[in-house]
């Protein structure tokens, strides 16, 4: 494939855009060459400035769980756009979609709505704080939970890939107050808590790791985060924004049957607009301005615009239960696919699944926390592996710590075609 229109907008973007991309994994430096502009997007695929057609597995990072241009979403987003596109007061269906996701997802009384993950997290994180008195945090090593101070501590994803997981500007005094352990280790969670015996105020975790490729929790994992917490007088936040209403209707919390006391909610909750949101029972809610003292605002939170799409995306997948199964199925035979074209060529690997998140791990090592996903990165297999598929027209994440993303509008024919171009891609791996 020729990418040479691609190749001169990224020059003309690094002269008025740092690294000449808005968020760093986007600048392809974790597998070598420039990075693909996108032109116009259409269900299960893409279609870049050179007039490429790409099978798709980022779908935005995950919220485009119907495809590109889903006619719902479009058409809601143009009706409302008509009537105005921001009033900085209240509107109707700022009600509508929150009655909406409270009935989807189990326990939650009331959701706040903001503008990305990252300021549904921080503000997770401060009415944690302001709700039980306490300053520090508990979160897991290759769990990214956005770019706020708190969070930047061996933070997954892009600060990994490009090798900086402690981001200066980060002050000395915000570090110490964000306590590391390793995910899928309740031992080691443990023996924090035990050294900081009625200073922590919560524990955020991706409740399925997506910034480290995609890692499910092990047994007992959150069963056990969840009795240290009661134990401890500890608030339970699950960070959802890549899990919530894509691994099921009410996210991990519905399917593995563990509760959170905040949970955190952006990419489908958006369907596709910068949308993030975070919710809880209504006694940690009320501490939430203007109702209580903790204070968190937005002038463009509960946008009209945002506020319809995810209206029209939640209405679907609320009315349509059996997208979750299907989504499960053409994962399973896509993971089925990928390993057997792997097998035949020799190359060792190891595949996580769940729902419809799955990701590719070279090496035999299972991969269930930072440390042995890091491994499984390190060498040249995963960048020639993203560009010979890539060379197929299958574009997935060009990083190995990220999450694919299916989408419903892929066929099995757009499936078989992935798992073709995956034996030709592992062909030369090692």
């Amino acid at each position: 494939m020729i990418y040479k229109r691609s190749s001169a907008l990224f020059k003309e973007a690094q002269k008025v855009i740092p690294g000449g991309v808005n968020s760093p994994v986007r600048a392809f430096k974790a597998v070598g060459g420039d990075p693909i502009f996108v032109e116009r997007a259409k269900g299960a695929y893409l279609f870049d400035a050179d007039g490429n057609q790409l099978i798709d597995y980022i779908n935005s990072w995950g919220p485009m769980i119907m495809g590109h241009a889903y006619e719902p979403v479009v058409n809601a987003v143009i009706e409302k756009s008509k009537k105005g596109t921001s009033f900085g007061m209240p509107t109707e269906i700022e009600t509508q979609i929150a009655s909406l996701a409270v009935s989807m997802v189990p326990n939650i009384d009331k959701i706040r709505f903001v503008n990305s993950g990252t300021e549904a997290c921080m503000s997770a994180v401060r009415l944690a704080r302001g709700y039980t008195g306490k300053d520090k945090i508990i979160k897991f090593a290759g769990c990214y939970h956005g770019h706020s101070d708190s969070f930047l501590i061996q933070a997954g994803s892009g600060a990994i890939t490009f090798g900086s997981p402690n981001s200066p500007g980060v002050t000395k005094g915000t570090a110490k107050d964000t306590l590391l352990a390793r995910f899928n280790d309740l031992t080691h969670v443990h023996e924090i808590i035990s050294e900081n015996k009625g200073e922590i105020a919560c524990i955020i975790v991706e409740p399925v790791a997506g910034n480290m490729g995609c890692i499910p929790p092990s047994e007992g994992f959150l069963e056990g985060l969840r009795a240290l917490c009661d134990e401890n007088d500890i608030l339970l936040i699950f960070d959802e924004v890549m899990t919530g209403f894509r691994l099921a209707r009410g996210g991990v919390q519905e399917r593995l049957g563990v509760k959170a006391d905040i949970v955190t909610f952006g990419k489908v909750i958006g369907g596709g607009l910068p949308v993030g949101a975070f919710a809880s029972r209504s006694e940690i809610m009320s501490q939430l301005a203007p109702e209580g003292p903790v204070y968190q605002a937005g002038t463009l939170s509960g946008n009209p615009l945002a506020m319809a799409a995810g209206l029209a995306m939640l209405s679907e997948l609320n009315n349509k239960p059996e997208i979750y199964e299907s989504l499960d199925k053409k994962t399973e035979y896509l993971h089925n696919g990928l390993s057997e074209s792997l097998n035949s060529n020799g190359v060792a690997h190891t595949i996580n699944r769940i729902g419809s998140m799955i990701s590719v791990h070279f090496g035999e090592t299972p991969v269930t926390d930072f440390e042995t996903s890091a491994i499984a990165a390190s060498g040249d297999n995963f960048k020639k592996f993203f560009h010979g598929m890539l060379s197929e027209g299958i574009y997935i994440a060009p990083s190995a710590y990220e999450s694919w993303f299916l989408t419903d509008a892929l066929s099995y024919a757009d499936l078989d075609k992935t798992i073709e171009a995956c034996g030709i891609a592992s062909k030369n791996l090692t």
